[in-house]
């Protein structure tokens, strides 16, 4: 057990990004396309964060082209290459789901001053 432990403390990052549910966030991702590598950027609002450690992952949604997109990124990939917070959000639950339910100005969620 000590070995699996060792294992996966050894690939958590050292610097682990401040997401909450609810802000909107920035993810740079590292695209691997053959031989090239690219940073692509996905921008949308955080709703939800799971489980703990390695493992540890947030779902982020953005609408484009009048479709809802949703990725889930695990924190500690090494193709994250980095999560900027451009705003936060004021909710009051764990999950935001109830937004894939929700278009236009309903589905904003309000900011944090």
């Amino acid at each position: 057990m000590d070995l699996i432990k060792a294992f996966t403390n050894e690939q958590l990052k050292k610097e682990v990004p401040v997401i909450k549910v609810g802000d909107t966030v920035r993810v740079h991702n590292r695209i691997k396309e053959g031989t090239r590598e690219r940073i692509q950027i996905f921008e949308g609002t955080v709703i939800a964060k799971k489980n703990g450690g390695i493992s540890e992952t947030f779902t982020v949604r953005r609408v484009s082209y009048g479709v809802g997109v949703e990725k889930t990124f695990p924190i500690h990939s090494p193709n994250v290459d980095k999560v900027e917070t451009v705003r936060q959000g004021k909710i009051r639950r764990a999950k935001l789901y109830y937004l894939r339910g929700l278009s236009g100005k309903a589905a904003k969620v309000k900011e944090r001053i």
